[in-house]
């Protein structure tokens, strides 16, 4: 089941279920659209690999398997990261 995290690991933008700019890699690391684009061109900082747009869920599916409560928040320390290309 794909895990639903609902703001951006890296800025903490809110990025509820129904939101078009939260994007997600094979692990389900969620970050923004601005974040992927502008900071991390692309590449997880997580696991290396790139980014898709995170699917919504249905909300009579939310009701089962709801989206995740806590914050996962690991902000991208920009040069640490450039570093690593």
């Amino acid at each position: 089941m794909l895990e639903i995290r609902t703001s951006c690991e890296n800025c903490s933008k809110e990025l509820p279920n129904e939101s078009s700019e939260a994007m997600i890699c094979t692990y389900e690391c969620t970050f923004c659209t601005d974040c992927v684009n502008n900071i991390l061109f692309n590449v997880c900082p997580n696991c290396g690999g790139g980014f898709e747009k995170r699917p919504t869920r249905p909300k009579v599916g939310l009701i089962k398997h709801p989206a995740r409560k806590d914050t996962v928040l690991k902000p991208v320390v920009k040069n640490k990261f450039l570093e690593k290309k």
